[in-house]
């Protein structure tokens, strides 16, 4: 507020200079200028008379001469006084006009409304810098889910985007840049209700300095990153980041587990995707040797992994400094037909077009589908913009950067023992897997499943607690009553999490207390009507025991004076 005072007082100086100065010279005329009444007697006008006729006179309203009949000179003043006090009027009018659509005064404007909307929040909200195309994923995601997040982004054609996007509540913007210590402290940094800061903006070092400085300002506060170079992942790990995603590490590693055990990568693929959009269909690369066209960070990622498998590759880069020292590596784009023949496209099982253009990708790909119809190809998409391309292109794989760090990042602020499930399922084996997925498919009809954590407190689950204090509840029992609430949705455990102890797939005769964490997927309406479940006291202890107890003191007084014969069995 005090800069939008200040810039308004600076730049309307001389407009209200002028406005002064021209009512000043027209009421001191009036002050001077003598009149004559009926009577004949001389008169001048007070102050107060001045004051209100020039009022009224402002406004186009006319009152009249007063006190008395003017004279021919005080009309002539008169009369100079309204053009005089019209053109200082348009003056500052247009000087105002000119302020309003000035962009000093409109970010002034929107800073000091983003500021006051931040300090009135009364719903906990996460910190998003950036919104690129991995910032307006996460953000959408996040509202649909019912989170409130405040977003930061240096682009004003960004927020203008957030703007004219439809999402079911507001979400405050502010045009800065969020490595700007005090823009993170503007949007809430130091807030209560603050749960966590995104950052994942287009720059390694502005990523890293926002890192920074949450843990010096809010060492509590959770923080995600994006890195896309392994020196910044480690830089950021040093300092405490809660959670680092790197897409190009993060994409190897789901090849590698691809090219290992495709029942695992698909679960993975199920549990990390977002909510209701189609299932991911099975993908089972061969192994053999591959060519990388592109020896940049995916490259060197995908590389890695498969050379811990023990599987060959010819690598094809354009640039010089980037080639591959341990292995065959060809000087070239890889769109040309020489370069892939030369790299024995013919006798290889895989390619990966894996370079920075997307162009470059799809020629890739087109001219290696054309001299080996039967190659397995990995494509990288590199901007949302040429989802359709591709999609008509139609690689066995697509890799979206963007899409990635979102789901990776979802996953972690929305469900943080997914990631541990992920982790502790790398231990199974294909069979466990593909067990898994089929009991998936059966509850979510062709959609991807939404992961929720119910934890067995008071806060979250008071009815369960309250009904664990009467009798032992298995897990088959709960989720047979869920089932039969709404005879609506099923669900299917992934984890319980007792005492810090992790047990993966619980089975129906699981026992459940007070203090586990379970860990759900079902269809994205399961989750509400499951957590609504919860808390209902009543219902939950009829569904499970078949028992309708009363609760209040007048149905209670009622069931004990009950006639014999009587039951407390409802049919």
């Amino acid at each position: 507020m005090d800069k939008v005072i200040f810039l308004f007082l600076r730049r309307m100086r001389t407009p209200l200079m002028v406005l002064i100065g021209a009512y000043t010279l027209a009421g001191g005329g009036l002050l001077l200028i003598p009149g004559v009444d009926e009577h004949g007697e001389v008169w001048r006008m007070d102050i107060f008379h001045v004051l209100y006729f020039l009022s009224y006179t402002a406004t186009t309203t006319g009152f009249g001469e007063i006190p008395h009949d003017f004279s021919d000179a005080q009309r002539l003043w008169v009369m100079f006084s309204i053009y005089l006090t019209i053109i200082a009027w348009l003056y500052a009018i247009g000087k105002i006009l000119a302020l309003v659509q000035e962009p000093a005064f409109k970010q002034a404007m929107g800073y000091q409304g983003f500021d006051r909307h931040v300090r009135r929040m009364q719903e906990s909200f996460y910190i998003i810098c950036g919104y690129g195309d991995t910032g307006s994923m996460l953000v959408k995601a996040l509202v649909q889910r019912g989170h409130r997040v405040i977003v930061i982004d240096k682009n004003p054609e960004r927020i203008n985007d957030l703007e004219l996007m439809d999402l079911i509540s507001h979400v405050p913007a502010l045009v800065g840049d969020a490595s700007i210590s005090a823009h993170l402290r503007t949007a809430g940094l130091r807030h209560a209700l603050c749960q966590g800061v995104v950052a994942v903006t287009d720059d390694d070092d502005a990523n890293l300095k926002i890192a920074i400085t949450v843990k010096l300002l809010n060492p509590t506060l959770p923080v995600v990153c994006r890195a896309h170079t392994r020196s910044t992942q480690d830089n950021m790990a040093s300092f405490g980041t809660d959670y680092i995603v790197n897409p190009f590490d993060a994409f190897g590693e789901r090849l590698t587990l691809a090219l290992q055990s495709p029942g695992l990568y698909l679960l993975r693929e199920w549990l990390t995707s977002v909510p209701d959009a189609p299932l991911p269909r099975p993908v089972e690369p061969p192994r053999g040797t591959w060519i990388l066209v592109g020896f940049g960070r995916l490259g060197q990622a995908v590389k890695q992994g498969m050379k811990s498998l023990g599987m060959g590759t010819v690598v094809i880069e354009e640039i010089p400094e980037r080639a591959d020292p341990d292995g065959p590596c060809l000087h070239g784009r890889g769109t040309e037909a020489d370069t892939l023949q030369q790299a024995g496209i013919a006798n290889v099982v895989g390619l990966l077009a894996g370079t920075d253009g997307d162009a470059n990708n799809l020629s890739c790909l087109m001219t290696a589908r054309a001299l080996n119809p039967d190659l397995f190809i990995v494509a990288r998409q590199n901007h949302c913009d040429n989802r359709d391309i591709f999609k008509a292109a139609k690689p066995d794989v697509t890799m979206r950067p963007s899409e990635m760090i979102a789901e990776a990042i979802l996953a972690h602020l929305s469900t943080p023992l997914l990631a541990r499930f992920l982790q502790l399922s790398l231990e199974m084996d294909d069979d466990w897997a593909n067990e898994l997925l089929s009991r998936i498919t059966a509850v979510t009809d062709e959609v991807v499943p939404e992961v929720w954590l119910v934890n067995v407190n008071d806060k979250a689950a008071p009815a369960l607690v309250r009904l664990l204090q009467e009798q032992p509840v298995t897990l088959g029992a709960l989720l047979d009553a869920t089932h039969a609430w709404r005879d609506s949705f099923n669900c299917v455990p992934l984890m319980r999490v007792r005492e810090g102890e992790a047990l993966l797939t619980p089975g129906p005769d699981t026992d459940i207390r007070t203090g586990d964490r379970l860990l759900l997927c079902g269809q994205s309406r399961v989750a509400d009507r499951f957590h609504h479940l919860l808390r209902d006291v009543q219902a939950l202890r009829y569904l499970v025991t078949g028992y309708n107890r009363p609760d209040g003191w007048v149905w209670r007084t009622g069931s004990r004076r009950a006639p014999p014969g009587a039951t407390g069995h409802t049919n």
